[in-house]
């Protein structure tokens, strides 16, 4: 018989008046949720508005401002700088400098500062150095700029993703996520486009239409990052756009989801806690892994296509239609993943179907040109579905301000070596086989592949030593030490991203109970309801003190 079953009749009748209790807990929370006039969709919405769209124009102004360089490179930047050999491949890695260095301790800044502030303060700023890329006169400004925005930016998406993750319940966090990061995807496209336009402007006072590039699109930027002053919410607890009682009701219901594991205090057991645990480290090379392929595209996608004989103008708008492809793929496994509740298979999944492009691209010579540009939309596309779910899964598993803040920027900011692999792969003199090129870039999506399987694996072993009673200990901490504890104080961790603490599967359970008194109970169902009951009766209890 199973170690992780309870058949003691005590325990199982615990459990059934523990459930009792939260469900009368529930229905108070219920009760005065009515009674002040809160409904839980139009606040789910009013909170859609207010947080996804401006930092998806915001990232979609970043990454354009980060990957425009590609285009550039068409429209005549090597030439015009005296560039040559490994050049462009320097001036791409020299970005991810300081950008993987200050992704953590901008995301610590990002903390004890208000987004509102933080983020279109260093958008505005990577604007203007924008401009200034398109008015550089040598090679080394161009890196000087390349490596300044590199810095300005490391804030932004480990940030963004880190403020995102504090409004949303889990099962609500994967289409949102994907609905951000499909600007990323979208800058592909929407850049190419530009850069087409854009080139028609070379000669006007004697610019190229790579420096119309910068310059025009890092003037959007400023413009953008003004308005974003008024536009970008701060953290639920102070958000302008909840009223006090759709605040209250939104911070509760999300510490339902996360048991309260709020971590909001910075010291050396939090600091231990953060930069110990493993599952940060796997989704950091998971990232790392994916990330090459992302970068592969957004940098040299246009570059490939013109070894495929086009000219460059047609090589730019060739390049559209594979990252609108990468969009509807995106997106569309984010709804699928969230619907079926399954991360782990999705990953997996993207993953094989780039393989299957990377093959087909290493055979280049023995495939017709048509059949080589499907093989990139399956790069491109494969890439685009497993990226943003691989960083969704880390952050469903990581509870706390702290741990989510600094874990997120962990794994943007050292995944992003994998930036400066992509950056440095596709070599000019290897042209247009690109061996090297490819075959590195297959290897870290099966780099992906591997830690993923390590993810999936670590969670399972994990949550069977928390069913076990194995981690109970930590229950014994003092209360301001469990509070501060992040994931480490929860009943179970998500695999899927379907959390332990879930309240219809463990009412359905415990219903079973009671009228079997002979079923089996596992520890963490019995642990969920406790949990449930929990935190349903302090927001209970914090609303009685608000009257």
């Amino acid at each position: 018989m199973s170690d992780d079953k309870i058949t003691d009749s005590k325990e199982v009748e615990d459990a059934v008046a523990e459930k009792d209790a939260h469900e009368e807990a529930m229905a108070q929370m219920k009760a005065l949720t009515e009674s002040s006039g809160i409904s839980e969709k139009r606040l789910l919405l009013k909170t859609d508005l207010h947080v996804v769209p401006i930092l998806f124009l915001l990232f979609l102004c970043a990454f354009i401002d980060r990957i425009n360089i590609g285009n550039a490179r068409i429209q005549g930047l090597e030439s015009d700088l005296n560039m040559s050999g490994s050049d462009y491949n320097v001036a791409l890695f020299t970005f991810f400098i300081l950008y993987i260095l200050l992704e953590v301790p901008c995301n610590i800044l990002l903390k004890k500062m208000r987004p509102s502030i933080f983020l279109p303060s260093i958008i505005l700023a990577w604007g203007v150095v924008t401009i200034c890329q398109g008015l550089t006169r040598s090679f080394g400004g161009l890196v000087a700029c390349r490596v300044i925005i590199g810095g300005l930016e490391a804030g932004f998406f480990p940030g963004s993703v880190y403020l995102i993750t504090m409004f949303y319940r889990r099962h609500e966090l994967q289409w949102r996520m994907n609905l951000f990061f499909s600007a990323s995807i979208i800058a592909g496209a929407f850049s190419g486009l530009l850069a087409y336009a854009i080139a028609h402007m070379a000669g006007i006072s004697g610019y190229g239409g790579w420096r119309w590039i910068f310059i025009l699109e890092g003037l959007a930027t400023v413009l953008v990052a003004f308005a974003s002053y008024w536009l970008v919410p701060d953290w639920p607890e102070t958000a302008k756009f909840y009223t006090e009682e759709e605040r209250a009701f939104w911070i509760r219901r999300l510490a339902l989801d996360s048991e309260d594991a709020t971590m909001s205090r910075w010291d050396k057991r939090t600091a231990r806690r953060v930069f110990g645990d493993v599952k940060i480290w796997l989704g950091t090379f998971m990232y790392m892994g994916i990330v090459t392929t992302g970068y592969s595209g957004s940098f040299f996608v246009p570059t490939i296509l013109r070894q495929l004989g086009w000219t460059s103008i047609r090589a730019q708008v060739m390049s559209i239609p594979i990252f609108i492809v990468a969009t509807v793929l995106a997106l569309s496994a984010a709804l699928l993943s969230d619907r079926i509740k399954h991360r782990f298979g999705f990953i997996i999944g993207g993953c094989c179907v780039a393989t299957i492009g990377y093959v087909i691209l290493l055979c280049m010579h023995q495939v017709q040109v048509g059949v080589r540009y499907f093989a990139v939309f399956l790069v491109v596309g494969g890439g685009y579905i497993a990226q943003p779910i691989v960083l969704v899964w880390l952050g469903n598993n990581l509870s706390g301000h702290y741990k989510r803040g600094v874990g997120a920027a962990l794994q943007v900011g050292l995944g992003n070596i994998g930036g400066i692999v992509a950056s440095n792969i596709f070599i000019q003199s290897q042209a247009p086989e690109y061996p090297l090129g490819f075959g590195m870039a297959l290897g870290m999506i099966w780099l992906c592949v591997f830690t993923a399987c390590a993810f999936a694996l670590y969670l399972l072993r994990e949550n069977r030593l928390r069913d076990k009673g194995r981690r109970d200990h930590r229950y014994e901490e003092p209360e301001d030490e469990r509070n501060n504890m992040g994931d480490d104080c929860k009943s179970g961790l998500c695999l899927s991203y379907l959390h332990l603490c879930n309240m219809r599967e463990d009412m359905l359970t415990l219903d079973d109970a009671r009228s079997q008194l002979s079923l089996y109970v596992v520890r963490s169902e019995c642990g969920a309801a406790r949990c449930l009951k929990y935190t349903a009766s302090k927001w209970a209890q914090d609303q009685r003190s608000r009257r």
